[in-house]
Order: C-alpha cells, then structure tokens, then sequence
C-alpha cells in the first residue's frame, strides 16, 4: 500500500457557515463515555464537548452513566445528556432520537460497555464515528468482524493502542519513534481495519490507505492527560460540519496542535493543560481562516 501513497500537505479550509445558520445546521454530536466506580471519569467525555463546541459543532449530546451527569453538567453547561444504555440498541435509538451526525466513543468508558457492543455500535451506526481512548481498547479485544464502510470510521490511537489494535489482527509490528516506523505502523492499521486512521505523536500521520499527511504543528506540552480527548472533539465537530472524515481528520489535527503551540508560547510547555489547548483553539481557527483568505 505505501507504494501508493499520495503524500499530501494540504489542510482544508474551515467550514463555511451561512450568516442565518442555527444550531441545528452545524452539526449534532453524541459522546459516548465516562465511568463511574472505583475509578471515576467525567472530565474526557466533557473535554470531547468542550473542545467540539470550541470548533464550531451545534449540538452535543453526551452519553453517559447517571451517576456521573451532575459532574458533567458542570464541567459542560452547553451540553445535554442521556443515560448510557448498556446495550448497542438502546444506544442507537439514543443517538437516533437526537438526530446524531457523527459519534465520538470512547473517551473516559473504561469497561462500562462489552467490547462486542463496541463492534455493533460501529456496524449499526450508519454515519461516521471517531474512536479514541477505552473505545481502541475495547475493540482490540472484540472479536475480529469486518466494520461496514470503514472510511467513515476513525481511529485515533497513540503508539501502545495502535500496537494492541495491529496484535489483536496478528499483526506483530513494533512502533518506535522514527518516521518510517510510524508511517509504517499507521498503514498497517488502514489495512487490518480500513478506517481512516490518526497515529498521535511528535508528526502524528493521517491516513486512509490512499492519502498520508504528517503533521507539523505541536510541541512537547501536550503530553497531558485530556488533549487526546480535545483533539477527539476538534475532529469530531469538523465531520459534524460536513467534512469527509479525512479532511476532517486532517485538519483536526493540524488546528490541535496550532492551539497547543500557541498555548505554549504564551503558559510555557510544562504548565499548559487539555483546558488551555481548548482556550486556544479560536485562535488556531481565526490564524487558519485568516491564511486561507490571503
């Protein structure tokens, strides 16, 4: 496949939006995450929210255990949320009743779903779906199945999940931190699942088999816990708008890092947070719209 890579630096435009659009014409997002229990998780899935109204999404609905919506609903007024159903069915009727354009799963679930309902969300789900975080984990242990046209699904792992997503398709592939190891790696991952697939990392790669783009925008100060939601958020709300999902894979992670960078000029690399990566993000939009008009 590598031989056939179109190597491509083009970053799509930002979104256009009509001067009259309402909530409803931008985009309805479902997160599917957060735990409670032993260890609790509220932050990733209100991250994911967060950093998707930052990026211009309508509508975000999380879904989530009950135990945890009062957390949430500090953490992401602008949100609304619906009890996580424990079944694939009760969860697409869910997402259907809100009018789901796109799926964020993962962030924050640790085991509240089987990796089986996983796999029947990624087939029943008709529309494009972003994977990151318990939701990699969860389906490197679902039984092997093909996932239904795959591109509009994307995954977004860092290095130890693309290596559990490559060894549960017996792929025995080291990833190390050269370029050709994780340029290597990322196509390895398009052809066990053919999703479009996001490899985070120092030059995260962008991929869908045809097309490879290397990012180069980021620095050392978001190796913090939650920019990966962020980052979730960001792609997410971009397909929302009507992006294809590598474009908005793309630019997602373009726009992220261009916020992480900016953060880090102003707060330093070692005291930046996924919170100020999401207080950036207008600025990465405003630069990037900006550069697109001259």
């Amino acid at each position: 496949m590598s031989s056939e890579l179109i190597i491509t630096h083009e970053v799509s435009a930002v979104p256009r939006r009509r001067d009259d659009a309402h909530k409803g014409d931008v985009g309805r997002l479902v997160v599917i995450g957060g735990s409670f229990g032993e260890v609790t998780m509220a932050g990733a899935p209100a991250l994911v929210a967060s950093a998707a109204f930052r990026s211009g999404i309508g509508l975000v609905q999380i879904f989530a255990p009950q135990a945890i919506h009062t957390a949430l609903a500090a953490l992401c007024p602008s949100a609304t949320f619906r009890t996580l159903a424990c079944d694939a069915l009760g969860i697409l009727q869910g997402a259907a009743e809100f009018g789901a354009d796109v799926l964020a799963l993962g962030p924050g679930l640790r085991q509240t779903l089987t990796p089986a309902t996983i796999v029947e969300l990624l087939a029943g789900f008709e529309g494009p779906i972003v994977v990151d975080a318990d939701g990699l984990n969860l389906l490197s242990a679902a039984p092997r199945v093909d996932i239904p046209n795959p591109h509009r699904v994307v995954l977004t792992p860092h290095p130890g999940e693309a290596k559990r997503l490559l060894a549960a398709r017996q792929v025995d592939r080291g990833i190390d931190s050269t370029g050709p190891s994780r340029r290597a790696a990322a196509c390895a991952l398009v052809d066990a699942y053919g999703c479009t697939v996001v490899l985070k990392g120092r030059g995260t790669i962008v991929t869908n088999g045809q097309r490879l783009y290397i990012n180069e925008t980021g620095n050392s100060g978001l190796a913090s816990a939650g920019t990966g939601d962020v980052l979730t958020g960001v792609i997410a709300a971009l397909i929302g708008q009507k992006l294809e999902p590598l474009e908005a894979a793309i630019l997602g992670v373009y726009l992220h890092g261009l916020a992480g960078d900016y953060a880090a000029e102003e707060l330093g690399r070692w005291s930046m947070t996924a919170l100020d990566v999401i207080d950036y993000l207008p600025e990465a939009f405003c630069e990037h719209e900006a550069s697109q008009t001259e």
